[in-house]
């Protein structure tokens, strides 16, 4: 006679298939819809976000709302944005939002939204504690509706909204479409020593409306 755990055993590995399909199939569609995870392949958002880190993306936050200002997020490059073809996806601070006034810059240096000056202290900082300028160049653009202002926390290394608008000072070109993002980085997992959640900078709560038109 068979006993019991010959009998479990012989169960398990008649299961064992279904359920290796099974978390395959969870797997695949956590990936496509959920959640995903990505790798820091530049210097443009140091030090939020070093060479190799890697972030939690929730792909599904803005099927329910759109992005907000100050979250981080991963979205589809514009095809003019990147000099390299396999660099498709980007990940960038955003800064305004559609009907956001952005001017750079203020009698401090800093950018202001809808008249609000930034405080950004997430800026790149070197080893000396020299901080990167807000921008290298001044501008003052008005975002068109559903699309977005992004840039690089590393300023001086980010390929973003900024260097697009001096390049072409065309701020369709220089901007995002909502429709492009893949989701918001809201953690950093990897390496362990350096995990951290990406929250929105408090700066960014003190952003009033986008002046009416």
């Amino acid at each position: 006679m068979i006993d019991e755990q010959t009998k479990r055993r012989s169960t398990f590995w008649r299961e064992f298939p279904v359920l290796l399909a099974v978390a395959i199939v969870v797997a695949v569609v956590v990936r496509a819809f959920v959640m995903q995870t990505f790798f820091i392949p530049s210097e443009s958002m140091q030090r939020t976000l070093n060479i190799n880190d890697r972030v939690l993306v929730n792909k599904l936050v803005y099927d329910f709302r759109q992005p907000r200002r100050g979250e981080v997020i991963v979205f589809k490059a514009p095809a003019m944005w990147s000099a390299d073809p396999a660099e498709k996806d980007f990940i960038k601070r955003v800064i305004g939002i559609g009907g956001d006034h952005i001017v750079c810059c203020d009698a401090q240096q800093r950018i202001t939204v809808n008249g609000h000056a930034l405080d950004e202290e997430y800026i790149f900082h070197d080893d000396e504690g020299v901080a990167d300028l807000a921008s290298d160049d001044p501008f003052d653009v008005t975002i068109p509706a559903k699309r977005l202002w992004v840039m690089g926390d590393h300023r001086s290394q980010s390929g973003d909204s900024r260097q697009q608008y001096l390049r072409t000072h065309d701020v369709v070109d220089s901007t995002i479409t909502e429709d492009t993002v893949i989701g918001r980085a809201f953690v950093v997992f990897w390496p362990i020593g350096g995990a951290k959640w990406l929250d929105v900078p408090k700066t960014f709560e003190k952003v009033p409306a986008p002046p009416k038109t």
